[in-house]
């Protein structure tokens, strides 16, 4: 009898434990289901890619799950770290061009083909640059949005102005000169603002 009610007592045990531990493996996977991979806002090119449909989910070569986001968002990091190691090389080659710039508008011919390999990098750092802060992967959550006027919102301003400024930049090139200048002026000038206003 004394075996019978051992064995009875260590069955009823084994039993709970294993119904305690079904629970809380639900609770668990269920908790799962709550996390949310990707931020509700999202801007277009990181949709385009990261989104729940982009280009990576639906070749496979990133899934959306909870590791491959850990791996997504260290990328982020570093993405983000070059675009803005990046953002202070443009600048100075930027400060240089305005410099050769205005020495060729002023007649000095012999620095066109200093001024036009200078553009070249002036170009290459910058768009390398808006392309790792635009085609990064997404935050895991958004921020919550201020209401006032804060750096953030002044730098994705201003990025939108020296974006136009520096297409406009490489357009009037060749077609007007004193429209390339002021596009050339107003993508410095913008640019710098937005360098400098994130360190406030």
């Amino acid at each position: 009898m004394k075996n019978f009610l051992f064995y009875f007592l260590l069955f009823s045990i084994s039993v709970n434990y294993s119904q305690e531990k079904e629970d809380l493996f639900s609770l668990i996977s269920n908790e799962d289901k709550k996390i949310e991979l990707l931020p509700e806002r999202m801007i277009f090119t990181q949709s385009l890619l990261w989104g729940k449909k982009g280009l990576l989910r639906k070749t496979g070569i990133s899934e959306l799950n909870l590791e491959n986001r850990q791996k997504e968002l260290r990328l982020r990091k570093s993405m983000l770290t070059a675009h803005q190691a990046i953002g202070y090389l443009t600048l100075a080659s930027m400060i240089a061009q305005g410099i050769i710039g205005g020495k060729l508008y002023n007649g000095d011919e012999s620095l066109r083909s200093t001024h036009n390999t200078m553009g070249k990098v002036v170009n290459i750092g910058y768009f390398t640059g808006a392309g790792l802060s635009l085609f990064s992967p997404p935050p895991l959550i958004n921020k919550k949005k201020s209401k006032g006027f804060d750096s953030i919102k002044a730098h994705k301003i201003l990025a939108t102005v020296h974006f136009s400024a520096m297409v406009a930049t490489n357009h009037y090139k060749y077609r007007d000169k004193k429209i390339h200048k002021a596009a050339a002026y107003t993508a410095f000038a913008s640019y710098a603002t937005a360098v400098i206003v994130l360190k406030f």
